[in-house]
């Protein structure tokens, strides 16, 4: 009898060494027009408040990826033998799961599956050789000192993030989301006390285990937390102390490319939910399976399932700030992990105190020829608050980038109407290096009371071409092209000679907007725009 059980064990060893697991993204068909149309007509079923409120303001489009993908063609795929579905995408209309390569396969006999891409480029594509990256918690779990009063103070000031401040600009309004590891303690930090208290902590949710909870699987999410939402009073000011935060965590015990499944879906919930920034102090390139790992050619910023994810964040009206890795060290992988390769990402690299480039911060480009990071902020020797309210000091892009999420935050609070592209371009703009980036720093140390000013003059122009007529080239040498006020959709044009004689006029519309001057002698003239019931004189000269 025990001959038969050791022999028994030994098959069943055998067979499961056969059956090796594996990760795969499992696409689903076309959702169903019927269903979508529905959706469109009616998105409050779909989105919250907040979220139309945001997607409304900025003009971003609803469409048929903010439609939830069909639940019921997830649960037969749940179902399906030897399957574990572990995470969900509706942008990108698939569910991440996990099983034998054969019983993934067999996933495809189902009607209603478009495509498999596993996980281990074997299985779709020839290999590539693996890259070694150390633990992307290694830098930041090494131990600092406490510092005292005034801690943040050098990588605010690093940002001019405290000019934004002092025009109480303070990320009122604006809702962030973080995605992290864990955050224990949070409900009991005192850092985050007036948060809590003012009702500006708006939940949490492990992705990872589904449940509703904060604590998750570490304390890295509760000390990057700190650099955007953190507040000890004469101690620590985080860069966001104003603003409204969800909590994430889509880390898991294992590393594998599930936790950028879970990702997408931790982004698919923030969008849904309004929120205007995320902050990922993360970053994936090689995982426990080698043949799972990200090779530099992949990283080309739409192949990963986080770039996809973070390219449809960013298409969707979010800011999706996120640390470049600390790979920088000579001999390890070197480059921006990803989601941070992503045209999505808005990516943060590491300086010192002293804004000198951080020996362990990862660099650009990406393999398409992109400047990564876009800016830099402190992250050696960042100040934080640890899960037990103490302000300590720690290393990484994990810090950098919370630093300037918050910066982030902060600026769009004073500009909330305008885009999220229109807003991470005037933060490159502002940057040391802008005109001159560089693989390590890439557009450099941004500006952010530069951004705040460039951004509020922005604003100012638009809000005067949506009340008033704009005439254009001046100077003119054969046509004026004229733009309407948003009240507005026809006029009566005139134009005047310098003795205030009437020599042309005509009747315009926004479709008959240009008016030609072709035959007019070289000078200056008088335009004068009458519509409903008011009258705009502009000076227009002749070449």
């Amino acid at each position: 009898m025990m001959k038969k059980l050791s022999l028994l064990f030994v098959v069943l060893i055998s067979t499961f060494g056969l059956a090796q697991t594996e990760d795969a993204l499992v696409f689903l068909e076309a959702k169903d027009p019927a269903v979508v149309a529905a959706a469109l007509a009616n998105p409050i079923t779909i989105l919250s408040q907040a979220a139309l409120d945001r997607k409304n303001t900025q003009g971003t489009p609803i469409d048929d990826r903010d439609v939830p993908l069909n639940e019921i063609q997830k649960a037969q795929i749940e179902a399906a033998q030897g399957i574990t579905v572990l995470a969900k995408s509706k942008w990108l209309n698939a569910v991440y799961v996990r099983g034998a390569e054969n019983n993934i396969n067999n996933l495809l006999n189902l009607p209603f599956v478009e495509d498999i891409e596993f996980a281990d480029k074997n299985l779709n594509n020839p290999a590539a050789g693996r890259q070694f990256t150390p633990d992307k918690f290694e830098i930041e779990n090494q131990a600092r000192p406490v510092y005292n009063y005034g801690s943040a103070t050098n990588q605010t000031q690093m940002l001019n993030v405290d000019y934004l401040h002092e025009n109480d600009y303070t990320g009122q309004d604006i809702i962030v989301a973080f995605m992290d590891n864990g955050y224990p303690g949070v409900l009991t930090n005192p850092a985050y006390t007036t948060l809590r208290n003012e009702g500006r902590l708006l939940g949490y949710y492990d992705f990872a285990a589904r449940v509703e909870n904060s604590n998750g699987n570490g304390s890295h999410g509760a000390v990057t937390f700190s650099d955007a939402a953190g507040f000890l009073n004469g101690q620590f000011v985080g860069t966001a102390p104003d603003a409204s935060y969800y909590l994430y965590i889509t880390e898991d015990s294992d590393e594998s490319p599930a936790e950028e499944a879970y990702w997408v879906e931790a982004l698919e919930r923030a969008d849904s939910l309004g929120v205007y920034v995320t902050n990922t102090s993360l970053g994936y390139q090689d995982f426990d399976n080698p043949a799972f790992d990200h090779t530099y050619e992949d990283l080309d910023g739409q192949t990963t399932i986080a770039a996809r994810g973070a390219n449809a964040a960013f298409d969707k009206g979010m800011i999706n700030v996120t640390s470049a890795g600390n790979d920088g060290y000579p001999g390890d992988f070197g480059y921006v992990a990803t989601p941070g390769d992503a045209p999505g990402s808005f990516t943060v690299g590491s300086v010192t105190s002293s804004g000198s480039p951080s020996d362990f911060s990862s660099y650009g480009p990406t393999v398409d020829g992109r400047i990564k990071p876009d800016v830099v902020a402190q992250g050696s020797g960042a100040a934080v608050i640890d899960q037990f309210g103490n302000v300590t000091t720690s290393s990484g892009t994990s810090f950098s980038s919370p630093i300037t999420a918050g910066a982030v935050a902060a600026l769009w609070s004073a500009v909330p109407h305008l885009k999220n592209d229109v807003v991470t371009q005037a933060i490159r703009e502002s940057a040391s290096r802008y005109t001159n980036p560089t693989p390590k720093l890439g557009y450099g140390i941004p500006n952010f009371g530069d951004a705040l000013n460039a951004l509020l003059l922005l604003s100012v122009e638009e809000q005067m071409q949506d009340s008033y007529f704009a005439l254009y080239p001046n100077p003119v040498s054969t046509e004026i092209n004229i733009s309407f006020p948003k009240n507005s959709d026809s006029a009566e044009f005139a134009l005047f000679n310098i003795l205030g004689e009437k020599i042309l006029q005509s009747n315009i519309t926004t479709l008959r907007n240009r008016i030609d001057v072709s035959a007019l002698s070289s000078g200056m003239y008088i335009a004068s725009i009458t519509s409903n019931n008011k009258t705009t004189s502009y000076k227009i000269i002749k070449e």
